[in-house]
C-alpha cells in the first residue's frame, strides 16, 4: 500500500486548492531553479536511473527517449509536445491531473523542456476535455503571472513558453506523429518513421512527445531522487502510477499506487471487489481498449505491470482496467471495440482501412451467431494480416482485442454459432 507521503499527485480528487498557491503549499514549484541549475545531463541521468517508463501505453523508458534529442542545436529550435489526447476507451487518468493538479504538469514541462534544449512546449489536449482545458489554461496563466513561465522562467535563466492547444476529438491524434500533423494544422494522419520525431518532428524540428503523467511526475522524481522512485514496483517496472478501474466493480475509481500491484488486490481493495463477488468475474481488459482480454482463470497471481502483462499475451497499456462480470456478453464487448477502431481509423493504410471494417463485420455475425465456425480462424488470420502491417499502432490495437477473444473465449463463440444453427445449447454452455 502506497503511503500518503509517497504520493506524487496530492490533489487527485480535487479536495484541495488547485491554484498555484495551493500547489506551492503542497510542495510543488519548490526549488525548480536549483533543479535546472544541475544541468541537462544530470536531469536525463536521473530520469534514466529512476526507471520511469512512458505512462501513455507503450512504456518506453522516458530518460532514454529524452537522450535521443540532439545535444547541440543545428539552428533549428527543439520542442517538447505533451500528449493530452486521452482518447483510449476506459482511460481517464490524465484528466484528473489536468483538472485537479495542473501545476505538476506545468512544472514538469519546464524541467523536461530544459533537459531537451527546448524553449517551447505544446500541450495537445483532447477536444472533449473542456473543463480540463479551462483549469489547465488558468494554471498556465497563473504561472506566467508569477514569473514561473516566460523570460527567465522560475528565475532559472531559461526562457520558456508553454502553449495549450486542443484537438477536435479524433482518436488517431493520440498517436504521436498524427498529433504532430494535427498540431501543424493538417489532417491527423500518422507519419512514416523514420525520421523519428527526435530528428524531425514538429515543423521538421527535433521533438519529443510524452504523455501527461510521464511529464507530471518529473519534478517530484528529481526532488526526491531517482532511487526513491525506483524503489517501487518490480525491476524494469519502477515507480508509482495512476491506475483506473471501471466496469463491474463496486467502487470504480482513479488512484495512485505503486507498480506491480497484484490484480486481485487492485480489484478488491480499490475497486471494492467484483459486483457479486470474485466468482462472478468473467474477464478483464488490463489497460485500455487496445489490450487483449484476459479471462478469470488467467488472473491467478496476475501482476499489474508491463512485463507480467506482456509475458501473458496482454498489455499493461495505460493501467486503466475494464472489469467484466459473468453477465457480460464478451463477444459483443469486443465487437463494440472493433466498431470503435473501425470508426477511428484514419484510412491511410490499406490493411487498417479495409481490415478494421472487415473485422467489425465478421464480429457482428459472431455476436448474433450467424457466422460459420470456419470464420473464427479466418478472422484470426485477418487480424495477423493487419497487425504489424500499418504505419501506426491503430491496426495492432484493432487486432489485439479480437485475438484475445479468440484465444480465451473460442468455446463461447463456437457454442453461439452451434446454438443458432440447432437451437440447442451444447453441454459446455449449459454448465
Amino acid at each position: 500500500m502506497l503511503a500518503d507521503k509517497d504520493r506524487i499527485f496530492t490533489n487527485l480528487y480535487g479536495m484541495h486548492d488547485r491554484s498555484l498557491k495551493g500547489a506551492q503549499g503542497r510542495g510543488h514549484w519548490d526549488g525548480t531553479a536549483a533543479i535546472i541549475e544541475k544541468g541537462r545531463d544530470w536531469i536525463i541521468d536521473e530520469m534514466k536511473a529512476s526507471g520511469l517508463r512512458g505512462r501513455g501505453g507503450a512504456g518506453f523508458p522516458t530518460g532514454l527517449k529524452w537522450s535521443f534529442m540532439p545535444k547541440e542545436s543545428d539552428g533549428r529550435p527543439a520542442y517538447l509536445v505533451v500528449n493530452a489526447d486521452e482518447s483510449e476507451p476506459a482511460t481517464c487518468k490524465d484528466r484528473e491531473i489536468m483538472r485537479h493538479d495542473p501545476h505538476t504538469l506545468i512544472e514538469g514541462c519546464l524541467i523536461a523542456s530544459f533537459a531537451m534544449n527546448a524553449h517551447a512546449c505544446y500541450i495537445y489536449i483532447r477536444g472533449e476535455y473542456i473543463r480540463e482545458r479551462e483549469a489547465l489554461q488558468a494554471a498556465i496563466d497563473e504561472a506566467y503571472d508569477a514569473g514561473l513561465l516566460g523570460k527567465n522562467a522560475a528565475k532559472s535563466g531559461w526562457d520558456f513558453d508553454l502553449y495549450l492547444t486542443h484537438g477536435a476529438g479524433a482518436y488517431i491524434c493520440g498517436e504521436e506523429t498524427a498529433l504532430l500533423e494535427s498540431l501543424e494544422g493538417k489532417k491527423g494522419m500518422p507519419r512514416m518513421k523514420p525520421p523519428f520525431p527526435a530528428g524531425a518532428g514538429l515543423y521538421g524540428c527535433p521533438t519529443t512527445v510524452n504523455n501527461v503523467e510521464s511529464i507530471a511526475v518529473v519534478p517530484t522524481i528529481l526532488r526526491r531522487g531517482a532511487e526513491w522512485f525506483a524503489g517501487f514496483g518490480r525491476p524494469n517496472n519502477a515507480g508509482t502510477k495512476l491506475f483506473a478501474i471501471t466496469g463491474h466493480v463496486n467502487t470504480p475509481c482513479v488512484f495512485e499506487e505503486e507498480m506491480s500491484l497484484p490484480v486481485r488486490e487492485l480489484i478488491d481493495k480499490h475497486g471494492g471487489g467484483i459486483r457479486g463477488g470474485w466468482d462472478n468475474l468473467k474477464a478483464i481488459i488490463p489497460g485500455g481498449a487496445s489490450c487483449p482480454v484476459l479471462p478469470r482463470d488467467a488472473l491467478d497471481g496476475a501482476i499489474m505491470d508491463f512485463d507480467w502483462m506482456r509475458e501473458n499475451k496482454s498489455s499493461f497499456g495505460t493501467g486503466c482496467m475494464i472489469v467484466m462480470d459473468q453477465n457480460t456478453d464478451v463477444i459483443k464487448a469486443i465487437w463494440r471495440l472493433a466498431a470503435f477502431f473501425k470508426h477511428e481509423s484514419c484510412g491511410q493504410c490499406t490493411p487498417c482501412r479495409e481490415g478494421t471494417g472487415w473485422m467489425m463485420r465478421v464480429m457482428e455475425r459472431l455476436v448474433t451467431g450467424d457466422a460459420e465456425v470456419e470464420e473464427i480462424d479466418m478472422l484470426l488470420d485477418v487480424t495477423k494480416q493487419v497487425e504489424g502491417h500499418t504505419i501506426c499502432a491503430l491496426g495492432d490495437a484493432a487486432a489485439w482485442p479480437i485475438q484475445g477473444l479468440i484465444r480465451h473465449f473460442r468455446d463461447e463463440i463456437e457454442d453461439r454459432i452451434k446454438h443458432k444453427r440447432t437451437g440447442r445449447v451444447s453441454a459446455v454452455a449449459a454448465e
